[in-house]
């Protein structure tokens, strides 16, 4: 109880915070038209049309492996657990995820009738990679940690909403979609985030050698490694490997094949129902027992509780929820 009362405080101010940023963006009407367009998603995230770009529109977080993206926050807020870390992200701020990241999270939305609303740009290091060949100055600070978010400026808002009326006129979206989506990174590459985006452009940087070992871990999930050969393929010692791949993705390699079972596991929990053992080997685990511990430290519940608790119907206005979006790249193959 003590710990509750302690907490208490400090989440009624971050519900305030909230309250007064959304009441000042309502009286924006770029957000608020660049709002309108993005509550035209799913319950999942979205195809707009616009090559790299979707939306969702959502009362519940996914948890979900996310792909290199700079992801902006419209409405509602979200958190979402990296590794040991915990973030949140507020109306109106961006952030990008530098590679293939396993997180598990909820949104929280802006109030009744106003969920959850965001816009995402998968990131191609190529298209940054062009930005590069001019002087682009980053003048603010980065952020403590990769993963933090940051205010969104009012130029990247105008050229978000400019992409996204596109979603209405697909004639001029060849042309113009490619030239916005350029703007949008230039925008990000002035601010804190800048030096990152620059990372990721370099197809020789630690990035690019970290991804090459997250593509790996990937395609073997179920496999167990050793972590001396991926060293190897990224051309590090032991050492450095272990603290860069930490540094870039939040999660030690083990920990990292480790979220991406147990987010396999929930997904065949709940769309190829058969007993939390059999979906244990399934997914690499040797001990049903050891998989039922780990699955309810990450998702605060034992595996056949946790489906069940998803297949109960939803009750209308009920948002303790979670809607699982898995991304193909954890399907069956």
């Amino acid at each position: 109880m003590p710990v509750v009362i302690e907490c208490l405080p400090i989440l009624l101010a971050w519900l305030a915070l909230l309250a007064a940023m959304a009441h000042v963006q309502r009286m924006n009407p770029a957000i608020e038209e660049l709002r309108r367009l993005v509550m035209r998603a799913e319950n999942k995230w979205t195809d707009t049309g616009l090559p790299r770009v979707t939306m969702v529109q959502a009362e519940a977080c996914a948890s979900q492996v996310y792909q290199p993206m700079l992801h902006l926050v419209l409405q509602g807020a979200k958190t979402l657990s990296i590794g040991d870390q915990v973030y949140q992200y507020l109306p109106m701020t961006y952030f990008l995820v530098p590679v293939d990241v396993p997180a598990t999270g909820e949104i929280h939305p802006g109030g009744p009738g106003l969920p959850y609303l965001a816009i995402s740009l998968t990131l191609d290091p190529n298209v940054i990679a062009t930005l590069l060949a001019t002087d682009i100055k980053t003048t603010a600070p980065p952020p403590a940690s990769r993963f933090a978010a940051v205010p969104a400026q009012a130029e990247m808002i105008d050229a978000w909403l400019r992409m996204m009326r596109l979603m209405d006129r697909p004639n001029e979206a060849a042309v113009l979609a490619p030239m916005l989506e350029r703007e949008i990174l230039f925008r990000a590459l002035q601010g804190p985030l800048g030096p990152m985006l620059r990372e990721i452009a370099r197809p020789d940087g630690r990035l690019a050698q970290i991804r090459r070992a997250t593509q790996w871990i990937r395609e073997h999930y179920t496999e167990p490694f050793r972590v001396e050969p991926l060293a190897t393929m990224t051309d590090m010692s032991v050492a450095a490997f272990y603290r860069h791949f930490k540094s870039i993705t939040g999660m030690t390699p083990i920990q990292y094949q480790k979220r991406l079972r147990l987010l396999r596991a929930r997904w065949l929990l709940l769309f190829d129902p058969r007993d939390a053992a059999s979906i244990a080997f399934t997914v690499g685990y040797e001990s049903a027992s050891q998989f039922s511990r780990e699955y309810a430290r990450l998702f605060g519940m034992p595996p056949a509780r946790d489906a069940a608790r998803f297949r109960a119907p939803v009750v209308p206005g009920d948002t303790d929820m979670t809607t699982l979006d898995l991304r193909p790249e954890l399907s069956p193959a």
